[in-house]
């Protein structure tokens, strides 16, 4: 869908990598080996990016990181457009009204690292959840968004283990 306004798959990919998640840092040589394309279609992509405010970027030794630009005045659209188009709201709202007590729901994985994926990996963290109610309401998004959706339950005691030295991304917390 996103390839129908906007052409450039490059572009895409960047966008998806840096504003899915906002902490995500990358420099030339790594976006052109996770990509598989030639720098030189990066570097235009991600030049365009920094003139338009969208991206920042940073020199550390002889690497420029890139990273989003979280103030920009349309940051927080382009993440919620990227969530839409990958299906992140819509797993998160279904699966939120009737589930249990969900204290928190994270993103694991390639989307966690701002990489594109059929898989959605999502960890929910709560007390009582009903994980057959979760389950079905994940089949039936799956159709929907045409994705996998891997899902594991924990308790706020278990994150700490499991979430050491995995990037995450935490995309639903419950108001206190």
């Amino acid at each position: 869908m996103l390839d129908s306004i906007i052409t450039s798959k490059t572009r895409i990919k960047l966008l998806l990598k840096f504003f899915l998640n906002s902490q995500t840092k990358s420099y030339l040589r790594n976006l052109e080996q996770e990509f598989g394309e030639s720098s030189n279609a990066i570097r235009v992509e991600l030049n365009r990016l920094e003139d338009a405010g969208l991206l920042e970027s940073e020199l550390t030794g002889n690497r420029k990181y890139f990273q989003a630009n979280t103030k920009h005045p349309l940051f927080k659209d382009l993440n919620n457009i990227l969530k839409k188009i990958v299906g992140i709201d819509q797993v998160i709202e279904k699966i939120l009204t009737q589930i249990g007590e969900l204290e928190a729901a994270y993103l694991t994985g390639d989307f966690a690292n701002g990489r594109d994926s059929q898989i959605i990996d999502l960890v929910l963290i709560g007390v009582d959840l009903d994980n057959n109610y979760i389950t079905q309401l994940i089949e039936k998004t799956e159709l929907i968004i045409e994705r996998k959706i891997r899902h594991l339950i924990l308790t706020k005691n278990q994150m700490s283990d499991f979430f050491r030295n995995k990037p995450t991304l935490l995309i639903w917390k419950r108001d206190v």
